[in-house]
């Protein structure tokens, strides 16, 4: 079995991957990602936040990037049990430097993060899947894969699992959990002809609620729209028929989606995938970290996946440089790593675990901007997740009046559960 030497070793070349490499190279060390794919491939997860754009522009690809994008200003709330939608647009938001996003095909717009990789001097291996990785009894770790047909190995100083949904290390360590807050699964396709929001706003994801999850809406610039529907296991162990089927069932039962795309054509295929929210209880040890979806996924009601993946990359890259260059500081630099990617996803899974309650539901469907919460809350949406004291402090606020709002729900569900009560009590004597 052939084997090699580099300085770190990466494996998935998403855009965590090739993020990492990129930053890696750069500074001079010798990268390998081993991608089991082929590019450019399908994804799913198409919308960004406008905080990735400075990390694009870091990469040097954000023209790139634009040239096969649709402007995205802001978010669509669509709530059938209010009747209405709201429009958030991210030029409102306490920080104003970044007021728009884009809308990717993922093929795209993975293949330039990875393409970019390549021509910083990392060497990119496709269709190359790992199938071993030694972390434990040496300073050095090692990897197997299967490229071409045979076996190859390296020996790297370091390790990066950016291998997304497959949680290489993870899943060796057994280390990953499901979230028991947040257990959720989702079925989507690509459309063409759905009808679109107007004007300004035609590139703006929607989130649409209905009875059994939400939906979303994201358009793309080549004229297709990414349309999902995200709903707890239950919903989908209770379907039948096939996949394909049940998508349909879902669509029919919203009246918002169904008028969307009453003159659509769906292209290519249904896909569902489940377990959405996961976590790694441990995310880096000795000579290795996880970054990206292989430490953790929450649910994707605000688009924070490519977010938190890239911004996870450059600490990641920090902090592989850092434990390279100073190794007896490598376990306080992998604490510090640690505890600022499980910052990252906490400052997004207040909200993402309780969109679904009725009193997330009028809050935003009813915005007041009191204090300037409103914008506060665009900032976080929009991916400024790096607060200070001021933004900080009307989230809290936020949370305040969210349950205020919530203890006023069950207040009016137990004066009408009395009132049913009552009535029923006081039918006998009435009918006599």
């Amino acid at each position: 079995m052939r084997s090699e030497q580099c300085d770190v070793f990466i494996i998935g070349g998403g855009p965590a991957g090739a993020t990492v490499g990129t930053l890696l190279a750069q500074s001079g060390l010798n990268v390998v990602i081993a991608e089991k794919e082929s590019f450019p491939r399908f994804h799913i997860g198409e919308s960004l936040l406008p905080h990735n754009l400075p990390l694009l522009d870091q990469l040097g690809v954000r023209s790139d990037i634009q040239s096969t994008s649709i402007v995205k200003r802001g978010i669509e709330f669509v709530s059938p049990t209010h009747g209405k939608s709201v429009r958030f647009d991210f030029a409102r938001a306490l920080d104003r430097r970044h007021p728009y996003a884009f809308q990717v095909r993922r093929s795209e717009f993975d293949e330039i993060l990875l393409r970019n990789a390549e021509s910083k001097g990392v060497e990119v291996l496709e269709k190359c899947r790992v199938t071993a990785v030694e972390l434990e009894g040496s300073s050095t770790p090692t990897v197997t894969a299967q490229i071409d047909g045979s076996k190859r190995s390296w020996k790297a100083r370091f390790v990066v699992d950016a291998s997304g949904r497959d949680t290489v290390i993870a899943n060796k360590l057994r280390t990953k959990e499901r979230h028991p807050r947040n257990a959720s699964a989702a079925v989507f396709g690509h459309f063409r002809n759905a009808r679109r929001l107007e004007g300004d706003a035609e590139g703006n994801i929607s989130i649409i609620w209905f009875d059994r999850g939400w939906f979303w809406f994201i358009p793309l610039a080549d004229g297709t729209t990414s349309i999902g529907a995200v709903c707890a296991p239950e919903v989908f162990k209770s379907r039948k028929g096939d996949m394909e089927a049940f998508f349909n069932e879902l669509i029919a039962s919203s009246p918002e989606v169904s008028d969307r795309l009453k003159d659509a054509v769906r292209e290519g295929g249904v896909t569902a995938t489940g377990n959405y929210s996961y976590l790694s209880s441990q995310t880096s040890g000795r000579n290795f970290l996880m970054v990206g979806d292989a430490a953790a996924f929450v649910d994707p009601v605000f688009s924070t996946g490519v977010y938190l993946a890239m911004r996870g990359a450059f600490q990641a890259a920090g902090a592989v440089k850092a434990c390279l260059a100073r190794p007896e500081r490598q376990d306080k630099l992998l604490k510090r790593y640690d505890r600022n990617i499980v910052k990252a996803a906490d400052a997004f899974t207040w909200f993402i675990y309780r969109i679904r309650q009725p009193a997330m539901r009028d809050l935003f469907m009813a915005p007041r901007n009191m204090f300037r919460v409103e914008e506060a809350v665009l900032l976080l949406l929009a991916g400024g997740i790096d607060r200070r004291f001021r933004v900080q402090a009307r989230l809290y606020f936020f949370r305040g009046i969210y349950y205020l709002t919530k203890g006023i729900h069950f207040c009016a569900r137990l004066t009408c559960r009395k009132d049913k009560g009552a009535q029923a009590g006081l039918t006998p004597s009435m009918g006599q």
